[in-house]
């Protein structure tokens, strides 16, 4: 998988990967010790060592996720030379979005069975709709995560969310912007942000915000260079080395001009912009305005403040069921002649009740239709 990735790099003119990178980086979980398995690439700053760690799973995902950490070593390669003050990103979201435009076209499905990993290409509307929701299910699902991220963390240092808000303000985030409650009640003796391990580890998360909206940028830039033509998400910048040039160039920058300068390198415009995000996700966009208005789908939910659980929920008890053999009758275990026997005892108890209610019923409807005598008359009779 990561000799793939390298080759993918290098057909586009691209530095390859070094000796001592294939030979002290950890591209599998060891068995004899347990490790941190969270993706990362390292870069030890003496110009030639430079590693990945990952505990590698052989699939879909983690063949992207080895080209989004080589995209971070090809960085690290292409500014090595620079002063060591400069030997960084043009900004993190930078650093972020390299590995991650490789990706976008590595995943297409032209590439897939150009490597030999579909062995065919379907071209017709159904096809594009669920390969777009597939990677807008990754793309675009993220962002609202990556933008409160850091909103959370902010608001905490600036000490605008206390201390004994932490988890409630994490989850009033996550239902404003992502719609989310917590599945099970929580409280503040819970801390579910330290479950996201940027957050226990201190690594700011606005640059995958940036990420996954400049990535977009550079890859529409990369399509135009490498000729590609079409739908931006059937572009396939594999073997351009016109597009190699034009990424290498900005990566060759390292830290030393602004953002905005690498940015206009790239793509010829100083700005971060979605338009790139939404033109290549534009048929599947039609395509939910469709089925939504078709199903009459209620679209967002409402803006309300998630409080935390006062008191931790029991569970109902489960009702307790009969010994075999037996049946449950008015709340008893009996044995099956004992219920009947029952049955027919409030039958008799409830006929009764309704004989004795309608003769009571009877008499006094009778006592009010006797004449009135008055008690002289009584007496004298």
């Amino acid at each position: 998988m990561f000799n793939e990735s390298d080759h993918f790099f290098t057909s586009l003119g691209l530095i390859p990967m070094p000796d001592e990178f294939w030979k002290k980086s950890m591209l599998e979980k060891p068995k004899d010790r347990e490790v941190v398995c969270h993706a990362s690439a390292w870069d030890f700053f003496n110009r030639k060592d430079f590693r990945i760690k990952q505990c590698t799973v052989v699939n879909m995902e983690d063949l992207v996720t080895a080209h989004h950490e080589m995209g971070h070593v090809q960085y690290f390669l292409q500014y090595k030379d620079l002063h060591i003050t400069f030997r960084d990103g043009a900004n993190p979201g930078f650093h972020e979005a390299i590995g991650d435009v490789m990706a976008l076209s590595v995943a297409t499905p032209k590439h897939l069975h150009t490597i030999g990993l579909l062995d065919k290409v379907e071209d017709n509307k159904e096809s594009d709709i669920n390969y777009l929701m597939s990677i807008a299910l990754d793309k675009i699902a993220f962002l609202p995560f990556s933008y409160l991220m850091d909103q959370w963390r902010w608001k905490v240092f600036d000490g605008r969310i206390p201390e004994d808000a932490y988890n409630q303000e994490w989850w009033n985030l996550r239902l404003r912007y992502q719609g989310l409650c917590p599945p099970v009640p929580r409280s503040e003796e819970d801390f579910d942000p330290g479950a996201k391990f940027h957050i226990p580890s201190s690594v700011p998360y606005v640059r995958y915000f940036v990420s996954f909206i400049i990535q977009f940028q550079f890859h529409e830039s990369l399509c135009k260079v490498a000729g590609q033509t079409g739908p931006l998400h059937k572009c396939d910048i594999y073997k351009s080395k016109a597009a190699g040039k034009l990424i290498g160039d900005a990566m060759k920058l390292g830290s030393s001009k602004s953002w905005p300068e690498a940015m206009k390198l790239i793509t010829g415009n100083s700005t971060m912009s979605a338009d790139s995000l939404m033109k290549y996700f534009q048929p599947l966009t039609n395509w939910l305005i469709e089925e939504n208005f078709k199903n009459a789908e209620t679209l967002g939910w409402p803006l309300y403040d998630w409080t935390p659980a006062l008191d931790v929920v029991e569970p109902p008890t489960p009702p307790t069921q009969a010994p075999y053999g037996h049946v449950d009758f008015l709340g008893l275990s009996l044995k099956p002649e004992q219920a009947k026997a029952g049955q027919w005892i409030l039958l008799v108890l409830a006929i009764g009740l309704t004989i004795g209610v309608t003769a009571l019923v009877a008499k006094m409807i009778l006592r009010k239709r006797r004449p009135y005598k008055s008690a002289s008359e009584l007496e004298m009779k």
